[in-house]
């Protein structure tokens, strides 16, 4: 009978084990991986990114828990976020623009880092190259391409003689794609009217100055103008002026025209190396993806008509894909 009621009592034990793992394991909170995402500023490009970059990696694996934290602009408060990310453990970050992948890469000696919308990752001294990145960090690239954008401004209106230059000076990836735009400008007889702005609260006054200097303005994909589109664009219509801008949402919030990327793919791609570093993958060995191929002219037909640009005709024939904006 001791017998009976022991092995009884084995039994209940074992299946009382069984059943509590299987618990454990449907709930995946023992294996389950967490992402972290830090993000400089909020405005639609790099918004796009991250919604894309999230889908992409609970479609493949949903138990993977993401946690999102924006810096809404401030430097400090982008590494107090990426020294939070060590302390909680997550398994990866991935981080959204120049800045944010700069404070990233502070951290990454620790958690393996993936950047998006980066311009110039050798620039920002985020990896030794391209095809071998080096350390604990690889990403994509959104390398603006400021030739291209230039000459669909001097093509759109070919009257130009002047162009403004508005960019944050502390930001990396603005500063390079300005001494490109400067390099165009001194190889196609272009006079060039530079404002540079380290404090967002700036930014108007940089804009009207500009507009009564030069023929038109160029800003790239800079963080800080992006999220103030608003007011930089209201002193484009008000004086006349025609901006060329670094990303297509920057068109979408009142810039006249750009040449550039799918954004969406842009964030796909950076969710597919975030499920490969964790499955295993050093991002060593992911290269940096550069995303400058099947570009599209992107035009605020609304802005476009404003300002009575009659070349449009010739820049649809001209061009394989052009994405109107209104």
């Amino acid at each position: 009978m001791k017998k009976v009621l022991c092995l009884a009592m084995s039994l209940l034990m074992v299946c009382t084990l069984v059943a509590c793992s299987g618990d454990k394991k449907d709930g995946g909170n023992s294996s389950s991986k967490k992402v972290g995402i830090v993000q400089i500023v909020d405005h639609a490009s790099l918004n796009t990114i991250r919604e894309a970059a999230v889908k992409e990696i609970t479609d493949t694996d949903d138990s993977i828990e993401i946690v999102y934290k924006n810096a809404n602009g401030d430097m400090s408060t982008l590494n107090t976020i990426c020294q939070q990310f060590k302390d909680d453990g997550v398994d990866a970050i991935i981080a959204i623009a120049t800045p944010s992948a700069m404070a990233a890469a502070n951290v990454s000696k620790d958690i393996p880092v993936i950047f998006s919308a980066v311009s110039d990752p050798i620039g920002a001294k985020l990896v030794d190259s391209l095809e071998k990145p080096g350390g604990n960090i690889t990403g994509t690239s959104d390398e603006v391409q400021v030739d291209q954008i230039l000459a669909l401004a001097t093509e759109m209106l070919p009257e130009t003689k002047s162009i403004g230059l508005l960019y944050n000076s502390g930001e990396v990836n603005s500063v390079s794609n300005m001494n490109k735009a400067k390099e165009y400008a001194k190889a196609n007889g272009l006079e060039v009217y530079e404002s540079a702005f380290a404090n967002t609260a700036d930014i108007q006054s940089s804009m009207q100055n500009l507009c009564q200097q030069a023929d038109i303005v160029f800003t790239p994909n800079d963080n800080s103008v992006a999220s103030a589109m608003d007011v930089v664009s209201a002193v484009a219509n008000k004086t006349n002026t025609p901006l060329f801008v670094g990303a297509d949402s920057m068109v979408a919030d009142g810039g006249l025209a750009t040449v550039g990327i799918d954004y969406t793919s842009l964030g796909k791609e950076t969710g597919k190396m975030t499920i490969k570093v964790l499955n295993g993958t050093s991002p060593a060995d992911i290269p940096v993806k550069v995303f400058k191929d099947n570009l599209s002219v992107y035009i605020n037909t609304d802005v476009a008509n404003k300002l009575n640009i009659t070349t449009l005709d010739t820049i649809k024939k001209n061009h394989e894909t052009v994405v109107e904006v209104k």
